[in-house]
């Protein structure tokens, strides 16, 4: 299944200028997804990300990675518009600036998933090179019965 940026926004929540992904080439429900993020220089991060010498933010790429594996679940049955909340990050790795005219490939693969809980790994590459990578959780809060607007659940 390929998925272009309207189709993406009609069933994940992130809305421009957060949105940093564009089009999925190759989306395998419940298991892979690949797809990318082109780099405009007038993207809101490189203004400020370094004047002189501008790069997408490491905490932005990690970012971009997990809004486009939460497109594994997304595309699951019934899953399309709920929220996913990032539960933790491992192994990140930056390898390689990401700059304005960049294209970013972005892969990604369901490594695990239980009771709401779903492990990820994923990579970003600039010309078929590493440039980050990533293992992390997103954990789907209705399921578990947690309310994201109520502190200290116990």
């Amino acid at each position: 299944m390929k998925l272009s940026k309207k189709e993406i926004i009609k069933i994940q929540k992130n809305r421009d200028p957060y949105l940093l992904i564009d089009y999925a080439t190759k989306v395998v429900p419940g298991k892979s997804v690949e797809g990318f993020k082109i780099l405009k220089k007038n993207e809101w991060f490189f203004k400020v990300h370094w004047p002189g010498d501008p790069n997408m933010p490491g905490m932005l790429q990690v970012e971009a990675l997990v809004q486009m594996s939460s497109l594994i679940i997304f595309t699951l049955p019934k899953m399309s518009g709920k929220t996913l909340y990032l539960a933790d990050s491992n192994n990140i790795k930056f390898f390689k600036k990401i700059v304005p005219g960049d294209k970013l490939k972005i892969v990604s693969k369901l490594v695990s998933s239980s009771r709401g809980l779903y492990k990820f790994e994923a990579q970003g590459y600039i010309k078929k090179k590493i440039a980050c990578k990533a293992s992390f959780t997103l954990i789907l809060p209705n399921f578990l019965n947690i309310n994201p607007n109520r502190p200290n659940q116990e």
